[in-house]
């Protein structure tokens, strides 16, 4: 009797313990509903730039071949160079290789290597000279420009063009003087400018250029420019009548980056055939340039 009573009251005892009591384990709560639908937000906002990126790579590869093919048909000697400073990528249309007339494209690289000469206190840039970067850089100014290549050892210049910045085709066009209105080099050599000021140009040079080259006068507001104001380019624009082969022809040439902390570098140099007009140069480097960021097309375009 005894041993069957004892029975039962462990067998209570144990149904008790079963059922909840204070001694047993608390359970782990499983992902409450605010939380999962922060997992579920988090995970849409992972997608969508993955599918925004694959978008923009799409509308990239499908402007790029519209502007390859342009570039093409285009008269004379065009090319052209986008580098994505984000993916590496870069890609290039017609003749990145041959070299022409820079007409005022070099009026970065001066102005590139008086700012970093005067970081390092190698010279003193005083007010006339940063007045006359911003009207070489913003106008074109050429009186500028000469003003500061006699003041600051112009033709001493031209090494340090090719071993920092990478313009190895720099040079003088054969049969004339050692001026800044006198070189040539090449798309390649514009785009290693550029890339030079935005990844090794030190922050305060650096910050200069990239705000000068956004607020550049309505004579230059084409080329790069027309990428589209919503990707907010800054160029340095290059037009002149040079001869070559014993004619003058109509060299326009841009430089410069475009979108968000400037992460396409842009390079297009064009030297059309005799017949060609300052016009026709400015339009075709302004809609190559809008094919392959899908902007509009025939670009707007301010000549000079």
């Amino acid at each position: 009797m005894l041993l069957r009573r004892g029975l039962v009251a462990l067998l209570i005892l144990f149904a008790l313990s079963a059922c909840g009591g204070h001694d047993a384990a608390p359970v782990q709560p499983a992902v409450g509903e605010s939380q999962a639908r922060q997992a579920g937000g988090d995970a849409a906002l992972g997608a969508a730039p993955a599918q925004s990126t694959s978008a923009s790579a799409s509308a990239k590869a499908s402007g790029g071949a519209q502007a390859a093919a342009f570039v093409q048909k285009q008269p004379g000697t065009f090319g052209i160079i986008v580098r994505d400073r984000v993916t590496g990528q870069v890609w290039k249309a017609g003749n990145t290789t041959a070299t022409t007339w820079t007409a005022s494209t070099i009026k970065l690289a001066i102005a590139t290597d008086l700012l970093e000469r005067n970081a390092t206190k190698e010279i003193a840039l005083d007010a006339t000279d940063r007045a006359n970067l911003d009207k070489a850089l913003i106008n074109s100014d050429n009186d500028a420009a000469t003003a500061l290549w006699n003041r600051y050892d112009g033709p001493g210049m031209l090494d340090r063009f090719r071993s920092k910045y990478n313009m190895g085709s720099l040079a003088v066009i054969d049969g004339y003087e050692t001026f800044w209105r006198n070189l040539r080099c090449s798309t390649e050599d514009l785009q290693n400018l550029m890339a030079y000021v935005l990844e090794k140009l030190d922050p305060q040079g650096r910050t200069y250029l990239v705000t000068t080259l956004r607020k550049v006068a309505s004579n230059q507001r084409w080329g790069v420019w027309a990428a589209g104001s919503g990707l907010k380019p800054g160029n340095k624009d290059g037009w002149a009548e040079k001869p070559v082969n014993g004619k003058n022809v109509w060299m326009t040439h841009t430089v410069g980056f475009a979108g968000d902390g400037e992460r396409y570098v842009v390079a297009a140099m064009y030297e059309q055939k005799p017949g060609g007009t300052l016009e026709k140069g400015a339009h075709a480097v302004s809609d190559a340039i809008a094919m392959y960021f899908g902007a509009k097309v025939p670009a707007p375009v301010t000549l000079p």
